[in-house]
């Protein structure tokens, strides 16, 4: 519902003047009274959602004000009173008409034209963007991306950091071999009065040199031939070729991810939400919410995540993750609740399809050949399925990676936090499903049954049993199932939780029916005795 605005003179004469300065559009407009359906030039100008009209443009007090925060802009057609006629009925006929609808109860249409085309498209296509909750949502977007890029940026820091240490101990290695070379030129210049003599070696010397070198020179190729080869069939080389390999598939996985999840949100989201603020809705924008929730996140995050794979990938073969998963760990606690609202949104989205209108709508974009003849519930699903692939990529990437590598220990840490979070999110469903399922079957019974309100009752299993008459005296004294003045054997629908078992009839109609003795039994109270005598 939305919240009601109070002005007072001097906001309107405030935000007026930053219209005439800085609005988004501003220019003459003709206005149609609604008194005498007369057009009565005026000076408009567009601030935000609020949209101000002078008598000229150099009026310091505006004339009138509209709020525009959830209207409707359109073109309209010329009236039919302009048709034909005379010069002045052709020049109305060349005006551009257009017609603001506001979503408030009684208050009339608002009617502009313009003589220019293109001056009324601009006119509205700004009165469409002019959306106070538009800029909201962009808004929390922009601070998920700041958030996102500050961690990047304490990251670069930090490397920035541990390259100038680096680029010190650098500097002291240069000028320590800066000291070895003006060593190794004094000892090359005390050595010079013996190469005169090595020049008046004998031929043949020289030959038998030039050969010792040529072999020098095979032997050591041959050797690092053979290591090379040795290292290539090695175990080692194997494994590291598996470890690119599982990297190579996991940018292309997340491609297609960050590809189905661009889908879901510009095939679906965005043209539901603004479906859900057309004229005639078919669907609301708390529907909207409840079945998208944050997948515009997810896919931001994906996205930026992604560029950093293909980072990574442009540096091969030096493939270093660990420190994109140390930015994306911390963010991951989005999927959580979109886990948690996954079952419920698929119920909204069952019973928005009860409408035809939106059945309609929504067979539509799945028509979208980006959606490849796949259904919105099969983009839905998607997100719940990638915790559990980056830990089975990750099992798969340790198994190549050896102990002594440098990102071993943070990919271990990675994948521990992982599995923690698809633990926690996995006892969330299971705790939201009990409770649904405790209400559904809570609600099938017509009288009601206030012990399945408690959390901590879980479901265990249902179905119909035969309850007995009670047994002969002599024997068995305890009570069966159900009151003691049952007769004959009856069929009866019966649910057995954690700590009570309920027993019900079904009346003719489908209905279920606790037993008004015996109907709800406490198992903390009961003995159970198996009879192996069945007669």
């Amino acid at each position: 519902m939305q919240k009601s605005v109070r002005y007072n003179e001097g906001h309107a004469l405030y935000l007026a003047l930053l219209a005439r300065k800085e609005g988004t559009k501003r220019g003459y407009l003709s206005k149609k009274t609604a008194e005498t359906n007369r057009w009565h030039e005026k000076w408009f100008a567009l601030y935000q959602n609020v949209l101000f009209y002078f008598e000229g443009e150099q009026s310091a007090r505006p004339a009138g004000m509209y709020m525009l925060e959830g209207c409707n802009c359109e073109r309209v057609p010329a009236p039919k009173g302009c048709a034909a006629g005379s010069a002045k009925d052709a020049a109305l006929d060349k005006q551009h008409y257009f017609t603001v609808l506001f979503g408030h109860e009684g208050q009339k249409p608002l009617e502009l034209r313009c003589e220019d085309e293109v001056d009324g498209d601009e006119w509205v296509e700004a009165i469409h963007q002019a959306s106070y909750s538009d800029i909201l949502i962009e808004r929390e977007v922009l601070m998920q991306k700041y958030i996102h890029l500050v961690q990047i940026v304490e990251t670069e820091k930090i490397a920035a950091n541990q390259l100038r240490h680096q680029l010190e101990d650098q500097d002291t290695e240069i000028e320590r071999l800066k000291s070895e070379i003006v060593a190794l030129n004094k000892t090359k210049e005390k050595m010079r009065p013996y190469q005169g003599n090595q020049e008046d070696e004998d031929p043949d010397i020289k030959k038998i040199k030039k050969v010792q070198s040529f072999m020098r020179g095979w032997l050591c190729r041959r050797k690092w031939k053979t290591i090379v080869q040795d290292y290539i069939c090695s175990p080692h080389a194997e494994s590291m070729r598996k470890r690119n390999q599982i990297v190579f598939n996991m940018v292309e996985a997340e491609s297609e991810y960050v590809h189905q999840l661009y889908v879901l949100v510009n095939c679906f989201l965005r043209p539901l939400r603004m479906a859900a603020s057309s004229k005639k809705p078919p669907i609301s924008h708390d529907d909207v919410s409840s079945i998208f929730l944050n997948s515009e996140t997810i896919m931001f995050l994906h996205e930026i995540f992604h560029q950093g794979l293909k980072a990574r990938i442009a540096n091969w073969p030096t493939l270093i993750l660990a420190d994109l998963f140390d930015i994306l760990l911390p963010m991951l606690n989005i999927y959580q609740e979109f886990v948690r609202n996954h079952q419920y949104s698929l119920q909204v989205l069952a019973n928005c399809k009860q409408n035809r209108d939106f059945d309609k709508l929504l067979k539509q974009y799945e028509a979208n050949p980006a959606c490849e003849g796949r259904m919105l519930e099969t983009f839905l699903t998607y997100p719940m399925f990638q915790i559990p692939r980056y830990i089975i990529t990750l099992h798969e990437l340790l198994a190549h990676t050896p102990h002594e590598h440098v990102e071993r220990k943070s990919l271990e840490f990675a994948k521990s936090k992982l599995e923690e979070l698809s633990r926690v999110m996995h006892d969330e469903v299971s705790d939201t499903e009990n409770i649904r399922k405790n209400l559904a079957i809570e609600r099938t019974i017509v009288e009601g049954c206030d012990i399945l309100l408690d959390t901590s009752q879980t479901f265990i299993r249902q179905g119909s049993l035969i309850q007995v008459p009670s047994v002969e005296r002599g024997k068995l004294s305890k009570v069966r199932l159900g009151s003691l003045s049952l007769k004959k054997e009856g069929e009866r629908q019966c649910f057995l939780f954690t700590k009570h078992f309920l027993i019900c009839t079904r009346s003719s109609g489908g209905k279920l029916h606790l037993l008004k003795t015996g109907g709800v039994l406490s198992l903390i109270e009961c003995t159970l005795i198996e009879e192996t005598d069945a007669s």
